[in-house]
């Protein structure tokens, strides 16, 4: 190859690299180098113009760096959570009903899940009974925690600290907890590149035959009437030369898998359905038999409105309400005990962002509680996630259920076989699992890399939640997270590139049959 089949922007980097004297370079060093270069990006254009022709190559080095996100400052200087609970039961010999956390101030009541939740996952107390009160009694864990840092609250302090720390010189483990918090930390990519100079690209320096002239890539007409054609350099056409491929549109594998089970489900007989995103605790929780206590529906699970839209009017209801409260209280009629704790209908009334789209389920088999009803939905649920590998704020469910005269077990497993396989998967099995809202439930797996995989979930809805409704014949249902299908059929293991508008994979992605 002639220095004549080298475009200006490639002989300036060239040459950048004999003024520095080196065989390595970051292109700020070849900018700063030079001062004709128009811009870092000419000399990222120029390197890139060399690299396809191999004289030179790049290296890229990702680093990741960790700060403190929006809450991470105020837990750094009150505690975690945890850490005051472990704090207040320490001072009071172990143990402590979980009121007095937030009598004494150790809690805010809003932190009172929190903390449950994180002392029960790093197993530092246990939880029992005492009447109507929550009592925590520290584990030996507990009791160590006590007096030593755990590895989360190291990390936090040496960020707090440090201001922003390599995510390599901080502890792998506690780096993880603090990942899988809603805005404690914060993690920033920084992208390191470095040019070399190639055996091929030395050489042509070493010639030394570079110039730089005003280079034209065609003849005009004004060239050779004015003769200027003899002043400038004809680049010769490179035939090699890299081009750009030409793609046609198409839809986003996503999209492809979503209309899929569309039609998996349509051709099974099946009607689709669908609602708002902005449901009432009543529909989303009460009337799926969910107690008002549960840990779901505290703000670090769930999305709440607020201003004209936090509460519902559930006055239309007033009946179905009844006997959603006795059914949670007392069981009502369905030979349950209930929750055997008081029923809130301002609990009920709390609007949010719907959690499972059961909720549209729910309210069509109220609106409709004659049999036969078969319907499924393919729609955006949100949950208070930490952003991560396998957790999405927001995602997609799949969920369908029968209702019928002398629906059963046997009808419900011949379902699940029968849509799987229509989705790819022959091998199909399901195990037995635990959902508040089906009895019996179970758990669906598929046959996929030589292993079993978790797909979904199944059950028939327990009397509690039909009963009220003014359903008298078993529904069957089941759900899978559609994003979760998605990574198995697409290859990726991190959910997040299923959302990063990332046109090369989007155009290299394979069709979905």
């Amino acid at each position: 190859m002639t220095t004549a089949e080298l475009s200006n922007a490639e002989k300036k980097v060239l040459l950048a690299f004999q003024t520095l004297a080196t065989e390595k370079a970051t292109p700020e060093d070849l900018l700063a180098a030079r001062d004709d270069f128009s811009a870092l990006v000419e000399v990222m254009n120029g390197s890139s113009w060399l690299q396809a022709k191999g004289m030179v190559r790049h290296e890229e080095t990702m680093r990741n760096f960790v700060a403190l996100g929006r809450e991470g400052q105020g837990y750094a200087e009150q505690g975690l959570p945890e850490r005051r609970a472990v704090d207040y039961l320490a001072r009071s010999g172990g143990k402590a009903p979980m009121s007095a956390l937030v009598q004494a101030g150790a809690l805010k009541q809003e932190e009172v899940s929190i903390a449950l939740g994180w002392v029960k996952r790093k197993g530092l107390a246990n939880l029992g009974k005492e009447g109507n009160e929550t009592v925590l009694s520290l584990t030996e864990a507990g009791q160590r925690a006590a007096t030593t840092p755990t590895a989360d609250e190291a990390v936090l302090k040496i960020v707090a600290q440090r201001g922003e720390v390599p995510e390599g010189e901080l502890d792998a483990e506690g780096l993880k907890l603090l990942y899988g918090r809603q805005n404690l930390v914060r993690k920033r990519e920084e992208i390191t590149r470095v040019i070399h100079l190639t055996q091929k690209g030395k050489l042509t320096l070493q010639k030394g035959e570079i110039r730089l002239t005003e280079s034209v890539a065609q003849l005009t007409p004004e060239l050779i009437q004015t003769g200027k054609w003899r002043d400038v350099e004809i680049r010769p056409y490179d035939v090699q030369a890299f081009a750009p491929a030409w793609v046609g549109g198409k839809k986003h594998p996503l999209r492809q898998i979503i209309d899929r089970i569309r039609q998996v489900f349509l051709e099974m007989g099946f009607s689709e359905i669908e609602g708002p995103y902005v449901r009432s605790a009543f529909w989303n929780m009460d009337a799926l038999y969910t107690p008002q206590d549960h840990p779901a529906r505290a703000m670090q699970d769930t999305f709440y409105l607020e201003g004209k839209l936090q509460y519902a009017d559930l006055s239309p209801h007033q009946k179905l309400m009844a006997d959603v409260r006795a059914v949670h209280e007392n069981g009502g009629d369905t030979g349950s005990l209930g929750w055997r704790t008081p029923w809130s209908e301002r609990v009920a009334s709390q609007n949010l962002l719907r959690t499972h789209t059961t909720v549209d389920t729910i309210n069509y088999l109220f609106k409709n509680p004659n049999p036969p009803v078969k319907v499924f939905s393919v729609d955006r649920v949100f949950r208070n996630e930490a952003v991560d590998a396998t957790h999405l704020p927001e995602f997609h469910q799949v969920e369908g259920i029968v209702m019928e005269e002398g629906a059963n077990l046997r009808q419900l497993i011949g379902l699940l076989r029968t849509f799987y396989a229509k989705m790819g998967f022959e091998k199909v099995t399901v195990r037995p699992s635990y959902y508040p809202y089906t009895e019996p439930s179970l758990d669906i797996a598929v046959w996929y890399n030589n292993r079993w995989l978790e797909l979904g979930g199944a059950g028939i809805f327990r009397p509690e939640v039909t009963k009220p409704l003014g359903v008298n014949h078993p529904v069957l249902a089941w759900g899978l997270g559609l994003e979760r299908l998605a990574m198995l059929s697409l290859g990726l293991k991190d959910l997040r590139e299923l959302y990063v508008s990332d046109v090369e994979w989007l155009r290299n992605a394979p069709l979905q049959k």
